[in-house]
């Protein structure tokens, strides 16, 4: 199965031409999980990026009480996350876990993005200029919720 048609619609990889997107394509490995698999944890070392071709994710937030967190959003198809590990390998921002059985993932490591991103820099430059942009969006999102009326 090719897993490129799904690699057209990642937001991240806007931009890359078919046979870029067919390099990016033999980075990723298929993972199965059932309902409360742990994906990975805040605070884990984030070293992979994750796109679901099939079933539910859920990212959720630590809060003050013990043991209690906070869903932020359900993933389904198509959707990426773990992207900040393709920047830097430090403390996951969120958990993630499975919220339906037999959900497949595609799994790709930030080592093997980094060794495309050095081989082919045009591919490296398109990847890191739409998550920049997407950051900046999430930024202004942020500062625009915080900011009072007024």
């Amino acid at each position: 199965m090719s897993i490129v048609p799904l690699l057209k619609k990642v937001d991240i990889l806007n931009g890359l031409s078919e046979g870029q997107l067919e390099k990016v394509a033999r980075l990723w490995r298929e993972q199965t999980c059932n309902t409360n698999d742990i994906i990975f944890k805040e605070d884990d070392k984030g070293s992979e990026l994750y796109l679901i071709q099939d079933g539910l994710v859920e990212i959720t937030l630590s809060v003050p009480e013990p043991g209690t967190e906070r869903s932020i959003v359900t993933l389904g198809k198509g959707q990426i996350f773990g992207e900040m590990a393709l920047l830097d390998e430090g403390p996951r921002s969120a958990s993630a876990r499975c919220i339906t059985d037999g959900t497949k993932l595609w799994v790709a490591k930030r080592a093997d993005f980094i060794s495309l991103c050095e081989e082919d820099t045009s591919i490296g430059f398109i990847i890191m200029r739409n998550i920049a942009a997407d950051l900046s969006f999430k930024l202004r999102l942020i500062n625009l919720t915080r900011k009072e009326p007024g």
